[in-house]
């Protein structure tokens, strides 16, 4: 298996593919055709040495990824709101009346800020709270073991989360077209041409996930708050909210290294995130994948890496075969 670089998202009735500072969006509009949008998002870590540092840039490859997902998010859904058109031009006019040009990045601002701080008082917050609750009721004099129930809280309740999430139409969707992303990246990273039936029988598996990041982000939180012991409870949670950025640097460093490693250790420590792709990806239909075909074609010119790909096979080949004899 050779990495390609590429990664993406599912959309509303499609997909968006990055590769480097290029991204694609490709969406299946109600009347069955395809619409393609291709542009380019240099974003934060691009042309900065010091961002662009191990352990540094994952913080700001995570910023990019919420703002260009969110973007590409709002991009498909247009497709599906003539509904809510009269109404929603309002707000618009309001805004732009308001913003004037910087309407967009206002509106993207206060969605990231929103998404935010709803997933740190979710994830963060509530299950601080709830361990200390634990301890009062419990009697739990052990901090490894109170950070380690917070940590089992704050994956219970991020397994929770999405599986109610995946009950909605619309997310089961979402979900399936994640799956066609996966598929076509693993259709590609194992020498396969990129076509809908060696898609369909591609795995919808893949260690460089976001579901696996976020799940990573937890088990190394628990880590670090086992050995970062502070007492007082709401200190304790300002604690963990400054130690985010840390955690989250250090986990894209993990699922940076398990997108390019086979070794069995890294597969081990990936098997838990991967399992929870079982919830967050799901099996797509020929369409769908007709679309996340659209998508990395449009920005990653997989005919080119197949034939670097054949190249260095035949080349480990001939070095396999040097050693045999």
């Amino acid at each position: 298996m050779k990495p390609s670089g590429i990664g993406g998202q599912a959309v509303l009735e499609g997909i968006m593919m990055r590769n480097k500072n290029k991204y694609s969006v490709a969406v299946r509009k109600p009347d069955q055709t395809i619409a393609l949008k291709v542009d380019e998002y240099k974003g934060l870590t691009s042309g900065k040495k010091i961002i662009g540092l191990p352990f540094i840039r994952g913080i700001f490859n995570f910023i990019d990824s919420m703002v260009l997902g969110i973007k590409t998010l709002a991009y498909s859904a247009e497709f599906y709101e003539e509904e809510e058109e009269v109404k929603e031009s309002k707000m618009d006019k309001a805004v732009d009346k308001l913003f004037k040009e910087k309407a967009e990045d206002v509106i993207m601002g206060v969605t990231i800020f929103i998404s935010i701080v709803i997933a740190l008082g979710l994830f963060v917050v509530l299950p601080s709270v709830i361990s200390d609750l634990l301890k009062n009721w419990f009697d739990i004099i052990s901090v490894s073991v109170l950070s380690i129930i917070e940590g089992v809280i704050r994956i219970a309740l991020f397994i929770i989360y999405i599986l109610l999430i995946s009950m909605m139409k619309d997310i089961k969707r979402t979900f399936m077209y994640h799956g066609a992303e996966h598929k076509c990246i693993n259709c590609i990273e194992n020498g396969m041409e990129l076509n809908v039936e060696n898609v369909m029988k591609s795995s919808r598996y893949h260690k460089r996930c976001g579901t696996s990041f976020i799940f990573m982000v937890m088990i190394i939180s628990i880590i670090f708050f086992i050995f970062i012991r502070v007492g007082n409870p709401v200190l304790k949670i300002v604690v963990r909210l400054l130690l985010i950025p840390v955690i989250a640097g250090v986990s894209y460093e993990f699922i940076r290294l398990a997108g390019r490693s086979e070794s069995k250790i890294v597969n081990i420590l990936s098997k838990p995130g991967m399992l929870l792709q079982k919830i967050t990806t799901s099996e797509p239909d020929e369409d769908m994948v007709e679309v996340a075909i659209e998508a990395v074609s449009a920005v990653f010119d997989w005919k080119e890496y197949l034939a670097n790909y054949d190249k260095e096979e035949s080349v480990k080949d001939d070095e396999d075969g040097k050693e045999e004899s």
